[in-house]
């Protein structure tokens, strides 16, 4: 099994506009080989952002490797780059290989 995150930092006063994206939109994960779950998690307050992640379980990592090249994956990120302003910094990825 494999886990794929992508940790965001949305600016203060921005996380109704974040969690609203992410509720409105089609990830086209449904129907993915290999996909087995997906989480939008909220983490912590700091000074000047809160931190939330992106959770998904999948059988293998190649599984999500064959996603990302996907037209799925394409349609599930197209206009990711028009709320630029509601984030501090790019995504950061973090990808995982459960051992037990």
């Amino acid at each position: 099994m494999y886990i794929a995150m992508n940790r965001f930092k949305i600016i203060s006063g921005k996380e109704e506009t974040f969690e609203e994206i992410w509720k409105s939109r089609d990830t086209h994960l449904e129907n993915v080989p290999g996909f087995k779950k997906f989480n939008l998690i909220k983490g912590s307050k700091k000074e000047n952002y809160r931190l939330y992640a992106s959770y998904s379980l999948w059988e293998s990592e190649n599984d999500f490797i064959n996603w990302t090249k996907s037209e799925a994956f394409r349609e599930a990120h197209k206009g990711a780059g028009q709320h630029s302003d509601i984030y501090l910094g790019h995504p950061e990825f973090e990808g995982f290989e459960i051992i037990l």
